[in-house]
């Protein structure tokens, strides 16, 4: 209860974001290795140029065979990854882990079942 001369207290509220850590690129690597035969050419992770809130700090530029450019681009946004079509910037799916972002892209490395990992 607030007597007349208290303030109420104000709560910021700090959004929970992912990063891309070590296992990610990790898994990353496996993933482009595995999906050579698919088409995949290569990955790379990149810092963003401009740190904006809610989106992660560094994202996954992926290039395929069908084009010279890359092809889509995988980031976090709070505690989603996105996949984006880099060519178009449009917006293809949205993931409860890096792992099932990069399976949207080519599918090339068995799903663990019971993984609870983002």
């Amino acid at each position: 209860m607030l007597h007349m001369n208290e303030t109420p207290s104000v709560c910021k509220i700090i959004p929970f974001q992912m990063e891309i850590l070590s296992r990610h690129r990790e898994y990353l690597s496996r993933w482009v290795e595995a999906g050579l035969p698919m088409g995949v050419c290569d990955a790379d992770v990149f810092s963003a140029s401009q740190r904006q809130p809610g989106l992660s700090s560094e994202y996954v530029v992926i290039w395929v065979r069908e084009t010279p450019d890359p092809a889509y681009k995988v980031f976090s946004r709070g505690n989603r990854w996105i996949v984006v079509d880099a060519i178009r910037e449009h917006q293809l799916g949205q993931f409860s882990s890096f792992a099932d972002a990069l399976n949207m892209v080519r599918p090339v490395l068995p799903r663990p079942e019971k993984i609870v990992a983002a």
